[in-house]
């Protein structure tokens, strides 16, 4: 079998994917925010990217996810519920932000885009 020879057949087929990857085969996650920290980007882009560390209420583990847009960090806080999405390709980290893999898509089941644009407010 010279199927067992190519790298993604041997992924999809062993199921080590499932064990390696935080969501466990989901698209997205909820988790408890624990704290905000700032992610600087790789070398020839200088700047200092919004992220906050998450750890996932299914398995406990902790990982990294990215806040888009400008001055959405401000809409989360210690402690906060939030889901969180895959960010890029197969469980690559995007761009120029090292180990940053997921991204933050709502906030207390309010999505972070409306709460930027204005069309909602956050729950208390």
């Amino acid at each position: 079998d010279r199927k067992w020879h190519e790298k993604q057949y041997k992924k999809a087929h062993l199921g080590t994917a499932l064990k390696t990857n935080p969501f466990g085969g989901s698209s997205h996650a909820k988790g408890i925010v624990l704290e905000k920290v700032e992610v600087e980007a790789k070398q020839l882009n200088s700047a200092i990217r919004k992220c906050i560390r998450v750890q996932l209420i299914k398995n406990g583990q902790k990982i990294t996810a990215f806040v888009p847009n400008d001055c959405c960090l401000n809409f989360i806080k210690e402690n906060d519920e939030v889901l969180v999405a895959s960010f890029g390709c197969k469980g690559h980290a995007v761009s120029d932000t090292p180990g940053v893999c997921f991204k933050a898509v709502k906030v207390t089941s309010v999505s972070l885009l409306a709460l930027y644009k204005s069309k909602k407010e956050r729950s208390r």
